[in-house]
């Protein structure tokens, strides 16, 4: 069986200038920051480094100065960082209005279709009526799991896993077993019907997390155990020669991206030794797309559900991104500190 290869000092320089380079971005309360500190949690985890949880909670603290902004299923994502503050320092007030996010997820987030939710955002010149996107499964799905595991609110719990029931039900493609960006319940459609890199990073790392939290004799467990194995046994078909995944999957001239690299390669890692091979290729490709400041490059920008394949494949990727930070860090975290399932 192959085992891991990397050079561990490599690994920690290259966390550690990802993350000082992610904190000369600026964010607001909304889903890039979610996913960037969610990153810089998960690497402060990997490495103990206590500088990571000091910045996260300079950050979070001012921004709470002003209390919770409106909140929306994308918004959501920055819940993450509280719960991890509430782990490292025990203060209620992470803890706390992490609960009223989650509040908001249970009573007022809007939902069709027996509760799955419908992909809110930040602008209110943006209105996705009944339409599920997979993005929700980490900015809202996989919260609702860890607030209801840390609190032992099963009631959070449920909900979340919910969430990840109805996604599979209207996401991933039976066939295939890769995940469509979105659902639209009113047509009836998965609308242009393209199988998005970072859309499966964002349902395969989730899936890999939210299962160490789910008990093995939950019903659920094997559900989402299940659809977790079979995306990655049709994904790890699709790696690149350069060890990385394609923005549109199944597209073989669209561009390679980073964001959605770095969130398959950390899944892969959930199932032990099995994907060690595949591992090693992702490494050195996601390694080379770091430069020396520590920006992650070749990350698409946010991304609608486009039309048509060409559309996703016009996404620019000259920016460094939020997610694409944050997504890396967790890859590169979960090499220093795997943990099975």
């Amino acid at each position: 069986m192959t085992v891991l290869q990397y050079d561990e000092q490599e690994i920690r320089e290259a966390i550690d200038s990802v993350v000082q380079r992610t904190f000369q971005m600026d964010f607001d309360w909304d889903w890039p920051g979610g996913v960037a500190f969610y990153g810089v949690a998960e690497a402060y985890e990997a490495t103990g480094r206590e500088e990571y949880m000091h910045l996260l909670k300079e950050w979070v603290d001012e921004q709470l100065e002003d209390g919770l902004p409106r909140l929306t299923v994308n918004a959501v994502s920055i819940g993450h960082v509280l719960l991890s503050l509430y782990q490292a320092t025990g203060d209620n007030v992470y803890k706390d209005h992490a609960v009223q996010m989650a509040e908001f997820l249970k009573h007022d987030a809007v939902r069709f279709a027996d509760g799955v939710f419908q992909h809110t955002v930040n602008s209110e010149a943006y209105n996705f009526p009944q339409q599920a996107w997979v993005d929700t499964l980490f900015m809202a799905g996989y919260f609702l799991v860890r607030i209801g595991h840390l609190l032992e609110r099963e009631d959070y719990l449920e909900d979340g896993i919910l969430q990840y029931h109805g996604h599979e039900r209207f996401l991933q493609n039976p066939v295939t077993n890769l995940y469509y960006h979105g659902w639209d319940h009113v047509s009836q459609t998965n609308m242009s019907g393209i199988f998005w890199g970072r859309g499966n990073a964002w349902a395969a790392i989730t899936m890999a997390r939210a299962l160490r939290m789910i008990q093995v004799t939950h019903p659920s467990f094997m559900i989402i155990d299940g659809s977790l194995r079979d995306q990655l046994s049709a994904l790890v078909r699709l790696q690149g020669e350069d060890g990385l995944w394609k923005t549109v999957l199944t597209e073989s001239e669209s561009y390679s991206e980073i964001s959605a690299s770095a969130g398959i390669a950390a899944a892969l890692l959930s199932k032990g030794k099995l994907y060690n091979k595949a591992i090693n290729r992702a490494t050195a490709g996601i390694l080379s797309s770091i430069s020396p400041d520590g920006s992650v490059q070749n990350v698409s920008a946010g991304t609608a559900v486009m039309q048509n394949a060409a559309g996703y494949m016009g996404v620019p990727r000259q920016r460094v991104q939020g997610w694409g930070q944050g997504l890396t860090l967790v890859f590169l975290a979960s090499l220093l500190n795997p943990r099975e399932i």
